[in-house]
């Protein structure tokens, strides 16, 4: 297990290492997925008070409205009241999660965060976590919305940035504040992703119990290539259990 009130390079280079075998024999990259919420949310610790220091760990993929599932779909129409359908539209979905509570550790059992249509720069500009997110990582908005196959080569080999927000408390990037920030204790949140083949946003965000620095929060960078590279055996392949 890693303290996250003293993270080393070298306990995130041998927690990347805890990657390697995690998709082995899996079915779906939901099924990666979803062990790679559990691997993280048992693995970092608060020394502090010797409990795990997320509260919550999810996985989100974007995927284009024509590959979702039938009930990701009807979802994401709620949505898109003031849109037109287009198979093409890139939507923030809940690939896996992990937490203290009984129904944050299935993706069917969320409430509001199954699937986000992201038909447009407005849009996105609309959720205050999601622009954040990705302004953050240092993807550009069109890549997200429409991936340009000439440059998905040279997006999905760089290197992004994270996201992080080291005071979630009032912070209007983490809008849910009176239902999860506050009950909850979140103190800090920190986020990692990458670009697919093909152009598909990665992320995996952990929503912290204690406060972690900037410097910390950097050190998480690295956990990206091991997240992306347990996964790229599925990336033309199954993406859900069922």
């Amino acid at each position: 297990m890693y303290n996250v009130n003293n993270l080393t390079i070298s306990d995130i280079a041998n927690c990347r290492n805890g990657l390697r075998d995690i998709n082995k024999n899996a079915n779906s990259m939901e099924e990666v997925a979803e062990r790679m919420v559990r691997y993280f949310y048992g693995q970092f610790i608060d020394s502090r008070t010797n409990k795990k220091a997320c509260a919550l760990v999810r996985i989100y993929k974007t995927i284009a409205y024509t590959d979702l599932d039938i009930n990701l779909r009807i979802f994401a129409d709620s949505l898109l009241t003031n849109f037109p359908k287009q198979d093409s539209t890139r939507c923030l979905t809940l690939l896996a999660t992990a937490g203290e509570q009984p129904n944050w550790n299935s993706r069917k059992l969320s409430a509001g965060h199954k699937t986000i249509p992201l038909p447009s720069e407005l849009v996105i500009g609309r959720l205050p976590m999601i622009s954040q997110l990705i302004k953050q990582l240092g993807v550009e908005i069109n890549a997200i919305i429409k991936p340009d196959s000439s440059l998905i080569v040279d997006m999905s080999e760089k290197l992004y940035n994270v996201f992080f927000i080291a005071d979630a408390l009032g912070s209007s990037y983490i809008p849910a504040q009176k239902d999860f920030v506050i009950p909850y204790g979140i103190k800090s949140v920190v986020g990692f992703g990458s670009l697919l083949p093909g152009g598909d946003l990665l992320v995996t965000i952990l929503f912290l119990r204690t406060s972690i620095s900037q410097e910390t929060a950097e050190l998480f960078k690295s956990l990206a290539l091991g997240t992306k590279t347990a996964v790229l055996p599925f990336v033309n392949r199954k993406i859900f259990d069922s």
